[in-house]
């Protein structure tokens, strides 16, 4: 300890080059660590079991998130005071806030999501945007979704843009990876839970899904890659391949927007009379 308060981390000590390393799938995947940038998503992480392990942080950063600090250390994480050149390295961001928390992997067994008997999951298969993966786990997250899965084709669920799209969530519902779609859809059928597959050329409309009153019970949202959509083969597991009606002259809508009008949908007719959560339930 300096007379003049804690030193600051050597850029040249060794948790910081591991914790650099974490910008690379390979070395997280062999670590089980990743990186949460910023304070949102360090406050989330330090709040959520055992996940926050270190936390590097500005003198300027400690001192306006004081709290976020104290949470930190309430949490068992390692605190290191490092100055903006060492946060900028470590970072993954153009313009770092002064925070960068090293998390321990927090996905669930997909046999564990199973078990809980979730009314409303999203599925992404073959999703490789990290930016689209994170928002459709927010959009989930908002829309009271229960767990999210990632096949074993969509991207890295600790990607950091994918983790900053989520804006938290990743630390507030169940997430399973790496999950063939066909044993996703198995496992959900099983427990009962409707699969159905968004796709803009889906031969149900999602209005008259909604008039039919078809989509009060638990149901499974299945989104595809954001260039090509859905495979054929994928298609066909599903109970119905759903459009979401273009009532304007879009094009079409993005993967994130879909997701979260679908997720909505499903969402409101559960919560609604004879829904699978209907106050009304015994």
């Amino acid at each position: 300890m300096s007379p003049h308060g804690p030193e600051l981390i050597s850029p040249r000590s060794s948790r910081v080059s591991a914790a650099r390393r974490l910008a690379r799938r390979n070395f997280r995947s062999k670590e089980r660590l990743f990186l949460a940038e910023g304070p949102q998503a360090v406050r989330e992480a330090a709040g959520y079991k055992d996940t926050l392990a270190e936390l590097f942080a500005t003198v300027e950063a400690a001192e306006r998130y004081a709290d976020i600090i104290s949470e930190a250390r309430d949490a068992g994480a390692r605190v290191h005071l490092a100055d903006e050149q060492v946060i900028a390295d470590i970072s993954t961001t153009v313009t770092p806030q002064g925070l960068v928390g090293v998390c321990r992997f927090l996905d669930t067994p997909f046999e564990e999501i199973l078990r809980g008997r979730p009314k409303l999951v999203a599925v992404l298969a073959n999703v490789r945007d990290p930016g689209n993966a994170g928002t459709v786990l927010r959009c989930a997250d908002a829309a009271g979704a229960e767990a999210v899965v990632l096949t074993d084709a969509s991207v890295d669920l600790y990607n950091p843009k994918a983790v900053r799209a989520s804006v938290g969530s990743l630390f507030h519902l169940p997430v399973a990876v790496g999950v063939p779609v066909e044993q996703a859809v198995a496992g959900l059928k099983e427990i009962g839970v409707r699969i159905l597959a968004a796709d803009g050329a889906g031969t149900d409309d999602l209005d008259d899904e909604l008039d039919q009153g078809t989509m009060g019970g638990p149901t499974a949202w299945v989104f595809g890659n954001e260039a090509w959509g859905l495979p054929e083969e994928t298609r066909a597991l599903a109970d119905a391949v759903v459009r979401v009606p273009i009532h304007g002259k879009a094009e079409s809508l993005n993967l994130a927007t879909a997701a979260a009008v679908c997720l909505y949908a499903s969402a409101r007719a559960q919560r609604g009379s004879g829904g699978c959560r209907s106050v009304t339930d015994s």
